[in-house]
């Protein structure tokens, strides 16, 4: 029914970015691939209680894709003169590959492509809304790709002295290890065949000669490192000043801090389309089977579609069900996210109720143990932690307890960020001084690798753990600091969470959760059983 009419897709509206202006029409004669997410079968609750997590085929078959949508989307590709990209994971992903040229996507989008330019590039864009017939809109949660602008920012700072790139000088740094010990994380014992820790990156790469070089020079065994290509992105590599420093950044501080576990990194364009491809890959790679994705990207939240925030926050929902934990650096710019319109802003996805998002703090060692702790806010131009209230998702029944008001606070929990008291890194061939949040998600994204270890046991979606167990047993309460129209306070707080982690009482604290959770279970299923009094064989 290619001429039935049309129906704009919920949530797909876009404006132009600030700044940007038109340079014409693009070529209709190019040709584009676009992501076509479908809806769930039944939806995935993420904020429950879980005696096991569901295996791939498990979840393939409750909230996996309807096969009869994945049919309607060849059906329309073919109606539209579009090719459909067969994966093979349609089902799992609920995502449908189409290529085909710019003329073909606007008439089957009802939408016009043109080319922009901005301050910080160029980029292939449309205004308005997606428009497609009803009886496909019915199955689709959202279209990504047609418009192809940045997404998300790298969330690292680099220390700069006196106008020098990344140097170091007599202030305070540490490599990604020493922090582990402040923090009294447990100990690894992951085999090379164990778990892996998954990171997204939209941009950059990795020399593998720079990372054997770096952990020889701290003592460990260089991890197993991985690429995986999404939509076409590679490792890419080039120059310290590019996106190399978060992906050095996140490989280096989960390696060490981990250590001994794999480390599959996740290369995707930046786009919403490139951001979700990779979360939605890594959680449904059944090959690497990562048990815990670090993610250091995001942008504030009234940058993104409601269609694109809808979409991750349900992928995100997904990995908790699978028993993935993860972990995301909550921003840079403060209680503002960088958005100059002297409101207050929350950075996504950190945003999202189904993350563990990640703040900062600037950490000062005294000997072999934490001298001073507070909140990172170096100013304006040095950064500070992001934090405060989204305006998109309400409060998370986990946080009911914790958080004033009605709507999802950021962040959850918080580590070292201040480049001033940052992280030795080496970033293509460079020694280099690194901060920011973007160093705090695969700090915890290790810490939960390493939970699990100890534990046995996948953590899965870890927050109504953490919110619901005894502060004092498994943080450092920051309490002193403020990110801009936050300030530090006993207890949860919009700059820094619940707190710094205490490595060894989280391990503790959830132990104790471990063993009340099988005895309370064991106890039920003895209840539940069938009574054979009186019976006789």
């Amino acid at each position: 029914m290619p001429n039935s009419p049309k129906i704009s897709l919920k949530g797909s509206e876009r404006v132009a970015l600030a700044g940007a202006h038109s340079t014409g029409a693009t070529d209709p004669h190019q040709i584009i691939e676009i992501s076509v997410v479908l809806k769930q079968r039944t939806p995935v609750k993420a904020d429950q209680s879980r005696d096991r997590f569901l295996t791939h085929h498990e979840f393939a078959a409750q909230h996996g894709a309807q096969p009869e949508h994945v049919e309607l989307m060849r059906k329309f590709a073919r109606e539209n003169n579009l090719h459909m990209l067969e994966r093979g994971d349609e089902i799992e992903r609920r995502t449908v590959t189409l290529s085909g040229t710019v003329a073909a996507m606007e008439k089957a989008f009802s939408v016009e492509l043109r080319d922009y330019e901005h301050p910080e590039g160029t980029y292939r864009g449309r205004v308005g809304s997606i428009q497609v017939p009803e009886e496909y809109a019915q199955c689709i949660q959202g279209v990504f790709g047609l418009d192809d602008r940045p997404a998300a920012k790298p969330h690292y700072r680099y220390k700069t002295v006196q106008g020098a790139f990344g140097a170091r000088d007599t202030s305070t740094s540490y490599a990604p290890s020493t922090v582990a010990q402040l923090y009294e994380f447990p100990n690894a014992n992951a085999a090379s065949s164990g778990p892996a820790i998954g990171i997204i990156e939209l941009g950059g790469g990795y020399r593998p000669a720079d990372l054997k070089k770096y952990f020889e020079g701290l003592g460990l065994k260089t991890p197993q490192v991985k690429a995986v290509s999404v939509d076409h992105a590679k490792n890419r590599p080039t120059t310290a000043q590019s996106a190399d420093g978060e992906v050095m950044l996140d490989i280096e501080v989960a390696g060490a801090v981990a250590q001994g576990t794999p480390i599959v990194v996740y290369f995707a364009e930046n786009t919403d389309r490139g951001f979700q491809d990779a979360l939605s890959t890594a959680i449904h790679d059944q090959l690497n089977r990562p048990c815990a994705i670090s993610i250091s990207w995001g942008g504030p939240e009234s940058s993104w579609t409601q269609a694109a925030m809808e979409s991750m926050d349900q992928i995100a929902a997904e990995a908790a069900a699978l028993g993935i934990t993860i972990t995301v650096a909550s921003g840079d710019s403060g209680s503002s996210d960088g958005v100059s319109d002297n409101a207050n802003h929350v950075d996504f996805p950190a945003s999202s109720p189904n993350v563990l998002a990640c703040g900062g703090t600037s950490l000062v060692a005294a000997g072999n143990a934490i001298g001073s702790e507070a909140v990172w806010n170096d100013g304006a131009q040095g950064g500070a932690t992001g934090g405060g209230y989204s305006s998109v998702f309400p409060i998370p029944t986990y946080q009911a307890n914790a958080v004033t008001g009605n709507m999802r606070g950021v962040p959850d929990v918080a580590g070292d960020a201040d480049p001033d008291t940052g992280y030795n890194v080496r970033v293509d061939g460079q020694a280099m001084v690194v901060g920011g949040t973007s160093a705090v998600a695969p700090l915890w994204a290790g810490l939960i690798a390493v939970l699990n270890q100890n534990l046995n046991r996948r953590l899965g979606f870890v927050n109504p753990q953490l919110y619901s167990m005894n502060q004092s047993a498994g943080f450092h309460d920051i309490t002193q600091g403020n990110n801009g129209a936050y300030s530090a306070a006993p207890g949860w707080d919009p700059c820094t969470g619940l707190g710094s982690p205490d490595g060894a009482g989280l391990l503790a604290a959830l132990q104790s959760a471990v063993s009340t959770a099988q005895s309370r279970n064991a106890s039920e299923k003895r209840e539940q059983a069938p009574s054979h009094h009186g019976q006789t064989t």
